[in-house]
């Protein structure tokens, strides 16, 4: 019976490619994450933000020496100041100012394969922070708690690439009162800080759309994933990298029919998940990846295998409804449970997929689209407005410890 439910999905599922104009004959459903139905929100009149600006060494310089920062997953801290800088929220007068924005690139330190050092970011951090509150009076006013920074590597504000040194090291002590706006997302961790905003990975946007295949094709793929299993450089057993669970795909279904999985990355990768019904977003060695953003963009059900993740935007994303969430101690049962789910469960995930307004909010295009991603991360700051009283220092009270921290970053930077 399983089998013949998957097979009738196979046969009249059919997808939605991500366009203008691909959508127009879609059906619209209501979508509403856990705040209501706000992905269609208007920042503009909400809010106003008053963007520091900075000595170049913080920002452009470091993208003139580093452009492959412009490509990789964590340049939504660049593309945001872009934004800012042109929105119509953005203003001149920080007195009267909601929100003020401290553009700084902290992952723009690149090694010869494109991965991001994150040695430097804090003493970076902490630098821009000294800068901004001996040149301006309004961080003293809150210490930061009318402020927010853009801080995408893989732990946040942790500042490192490695999970135990990031959660040793903690969240940088001078951002501790900030609002973090910051892919990494896992609840109960210490490099979560309460009241952040997760935001998707940066995935290329206009990549994506050269890659674009008829809408009608149908999705003939069940089960989508290209991708590591093992990562043996830094995990030679096997068991710490994604916790085992990609290790539990592969060995359980690498020889599946329904099952199209490899780590070879083909051409025609965005095309092959145009094709498939549903897409693998394993954790790796954080819980998010950009294939988060990639299975929404092109209707692919996104298979989400990573326990306690806080997913993007959830406020306006409702991540159960477009999702499947299979446990990581569930892997070896994941074909029972993708083959029992009914088609017309598939069939009422796909059209909200389909829903433009839903790929938009995992976008960071240029230029600016309304309710893209851009929109999403001002929306989530309206939300926070007013600000409490109580965020508002006495003269003379301080609450943040500027010596605290490993002695490392306390160097010049």
């Amino acid at each position: 019976m399983r089998m013949g439910m998957w097979v009738l999905a196979l046969l009249c599922v059919y997808g939605f490619a991500w366009g203008v104009g691909a959508d127009k004959n879609v059906r619209t459903e209501r979508i509403s994450g856990s705040a209501g139905d706000v992905l269609e929100d208007n920042p503009v009149g909400r809010l106003k933000v008053y963007v520091y600006e900075l000595p170049s060494k913080y920002n452009k310089k470091l993208l003139q020496k580093e452009p492959r920062c412009l490509n990789h997953m964590f340049a939504a801290e660049i593309f945001m100041h872009r934004f800012l800088l042109s929105s119509a929220v953005r203003t001149h007068n920080p007195n009267e100012a909601d929100w003020f924005y401290t553009p700084i690139y902290t992952t723009c330190d690149l090694t010869p394969t494109g991965l991001p050092l994150p040695f430097k970011s804090p003493r970076m951090m902490r630098s821009a922070v000294q800068l901004i509150s001996r040149n301006w009076p309004y961080w003293n006013r809150t210490e930061g708690a009318d402020h927010f920074f853009v801080v995408p590597h893989d732990f946040g504000a942790c500042f490192h690439y490695q999970e135990e040194k990031a959660i040793d090291r903690g969240i940088l002590p001078l951002l501790l009162r900030a609002t973090l706006v910051q892919t990494f997302g896992q609840r109960n961790h210490v490099c979560l800080k309460e009241g952040s905003i997760t935001i998707p990975p940066y995935a290329p946007p206009q990549k994506m759309q050269t890659h674009l295949i008829p809408q009608e094709t149908p999705r003939s793929i069940f089960v989508y994933f290209r991708g590591l299993f093992y990562d043996i450089n830094n995990d030679p057993e096997g068991g710490y990298y994604a916790r085992g669970a990609r290790a539990a795909v592969w060995e359980n279904f690498k020889n599946n029919p329904l099952f199209d999985i490899s780590t070879d990355h083909p051409t025609t990768y965005y095309e092959d998940m145009q094709r498939s019904i549903f897409c693998l977003c394993p954790l790796g060695w954080a819980p998010w990846s950009p294939r988060l953003v990639e299975a929404v963009v092109f209707g692919c059900i996104p298979v989400i295998i990573a326990d306690d993740i806080v997913l993007p935007f959830a406020d306006a994303i409702p991540w159960e409804e477009i999702g499947v969430f299979v446990a990581e101690e569930d892997v070896p049962n994941l074909d029972t449970i993708l083959t029992s789910i009914p088609p017309e469960v598939i069939l009422r995930k796909q059209r909200l997929l389909a829903n433009p307004s839903m790929k938009w909010a995992m976008m960071f295009p240029q230029p600016a689209q309304p309710g893209d991603a851009f929109h999403q991360i001002l929306n989530g700051l309206a939300r926070k407005l007013p600000h409490a009283k109580s965020v508002y220092l006495k003269a003379d009270q301080k609450i943040l410890n500027w010596t605290a921290g490993p002695v490392g970053d306390l160097k010049p930077w």
